[in-house]
């Protein structure tokens, strides 16, 4: 029997299905079937597919996404580690020229003067050391730690600095006026002692105490003890516009004029006088001390020590000996300068230049007396 191909059906639109032509539901997929539809053969406005074969379809573009993106990522990868090792070359080689400037450092000359030694002599002071060597009275005070008078002493071996080139000549010309004045400016290095002032040691150098502040940065006058100042001697006041200049300290060994050395003296002198030359306009606190001693005397407790400010001084009578026996005496000179008083209220004295030669001369005392006659 022939199957009739003929009878009347329509398509389910939802999955395709084959439907009899009355039917208002499909019988595949349950969609409800538009009521008195006709129509007869398969739909041919579209493609249309099964369920389980659209979510087999999704199935592998998934599979195929996550296939792309998993060698996306490896190939990525790939190429930053690349990268990385490429560069790893690079910052190791930074390190080279740092290296290579370390030597370069080593090469910088450090200066090394060898001082001279000089044996002090004779009459010899800083001032004179200082000119003999070309050098300034400052470093030698500074370079053999000497107090700022420079006190010597004879056969002393003292350091001199080598007079070497000044490395400042050659900014010399670009300095400005003040700081040339103040290059050139021979100064004094002082320590501040106790019960010291600021216008005791203005008055002691004849500097102006806003001089001294303003060399040494001072913002009032108020010094403690131990305090280091640089004293500007270049600014030291005039006694007047006809005054010879101040020598400054320290000051030169005192020349002695009379008595002549070995000269002898007799019980008709009551006193001797002691006269030496000047060494310059002294201070308000400066004096010339004189020493006078009886060598001839086993105790050696018979001498003078006294300060006066003129130029010559009267030996008293007190230390003529009392016998006819003649007595050795030895004298010398020097100028020193009052710093201060003890606990006791007596003047305290330090150097304030060279001592002067030694002299001596002889002092004759009273005959011996006559024996009482016997009754």
């Amino acid at each position: 029997m022939t199957e009739n191909t003929q009878t009347p059906h329509q398509i389910c639109p939802r999955c395709g299905t084959k439907v009899a032509q009355g039917a208002s539901r499909c019988v595949v997929c349950g969609a409800e079937l538009r009521a008195g539809g006709r129509a007869r053969g398969r739909s041919s406005s579209g493609i249309t597919l099964s369920l389980p074969l659209a979510i087999t379809i999704l199935v592998v573009f998934a599979l195929l996404a996550a296939v792309t993106t998993y060698l996306g990522v490896r190939i990525t990868g790939a190429a930053g580690a690349a990268a990385e090792d490429t560069a790893t070359p690079t910052a190791a080689s930074t390190p080279t020229p740092t290296n290579t400037l370390q030597p370069t450092q080593t090469f910088t000359p450090q200066p090394s003067p060898t001082p001279i030694t000089h044996i002090v002599g004779q009459n010899d002071t800083c001032l004179a050391i200082a000119a003999l060597y070309g050098v300034s009275i400052q470093s030698i005070v500074q370079l053999n730690q000497l107090p700022a008078t420079c006190p010597l002493s004879v056969d002393q071996k003292i350091l001199v600095p080598q007079p070497t080139a000044t490395p400042t000549s050659q900014p010399t010309p670009t300095l400005v006026p003040a700081d040339a004045t103040r290059q050139a400016c021979t100064t004094a290095d002082y320590e501040v002692k106790a019960n010291d002032t600021l216008f005791g040691i203005a008055t002691n150098y004849g500097v102006d105490m806003q001089e001294i502040r303003d060399w040494n940065g001072l913002t009032g006058d108020t010094v403690f003890e131990g305090q280091k100042l640089s004293i500007p001697l270049c600014h030291r006041a005039s006694s007047g516009p006809t005054a010879t200049p101040t020598v400054p300290p320290p000051y030169p060994a005192p020349n002695l004029l009379l008595p002549q050395d070995g000269q002898s003296f007799s019980l008709a002198d009551d006193s001797v006088t002691l006269q030496w030359a000047s060494v310059g306009q002294l201070r308000e606190n400066e004096f010339y001390q004189i020493h006078v001693l009886d060598i001839t005397d086993v105790t050696g407790t018979r001498q003078i020590v006294d300060v006066v400010q003129d130029t010559k001084y009267l030996v008293p009578s007190s230390l003529r000996p009392g016998e006819a026996v003649p007595h050795i005496m030895r004298w010398w000179v020097e100028t020193v300068r009052q710093t201060g008083s003890n606990n006791s209220g007596q003047p305290v004295y330090e150097s304030a230049g060279a001592a002067s030669e030694r002299r001596v001369f002889s002092w004759s005392g009273a005959a011996t007396s006559p024996s009482t006659p016997t009754p």
